[in-house]
């Protein structure tokens, strides 16, 4: 059997992330959903893994190439599925556990020091235990959760794959 071309793999996962990205828009613009610190950096990985497959779909690299840019994927992917697992988390906490909400984001940006702001982005407060929409029973971190373990191992695959 005849395993995909790495070139439009690696555009298929670039389509597939501008999707979940319009998803994420959609439930934020269109049904009004606030993203929490940790769900804009979980965006930010999935835009990670985007770009490098864009650069890898147009760049069409050989053997050594395609490995980078899986290990690149990975990577990305990674990252996203630690911040999904961490809000996760905080949605797991009992009440009394969670931190307490801070302000929006845009207002961060704007009163607070960058460095704050990072913390706040890499850690998350209490709006980031709020479940604000399911499907299926899984709230919108844990589908990120699964969607990132897909492009780790799409990643590693990439990598490792021998054609």
């Amino acid at each position: 059997m005849r395993l995909p071309n790495p070139r439009f793999t690696f555009l298929l996962v670039f389509l597939a992330v501008v999707f979940l990205l319009g998803a994420a828009f959609y439930l934020e613009y269109v049904r009004g959903l606030e993203p929490c610190p940790l769900c804009i950096t979980q965006r930010v990985m999935l835009l990670g893994v985007g770009l490098v497959s864009l650069v890898a779909f147009l760049h069409n690299p050989q053997w050594l190439g395609r490995r980078i840019y899986g290990l690149l994927v990975s990577l990305w992917a990674l990252g996203g599925l630690y911040f999904s697992a961490r809000q996760l988390w905080l949605q797991s906490l009992p009440a009394d556990q969670v931190p307490a909400c801070g302000p929006g984001i845009t207002y961060m940006i704007d009163a607070f020091p960058f460095l704050d702001v990072v913390k706040v982005l890499l850690t998350g407060d209490g709006n980031c235990a709020e479940v604000q929409w399911t499907m299926l029973g899984l709230s919108i971190p844990a589908w990120a959760a699964v969607g990132f373990v897909g492009l780790v191992a799409f990643g590693a695959w990439q990598a490792f794959r021998r054609q």
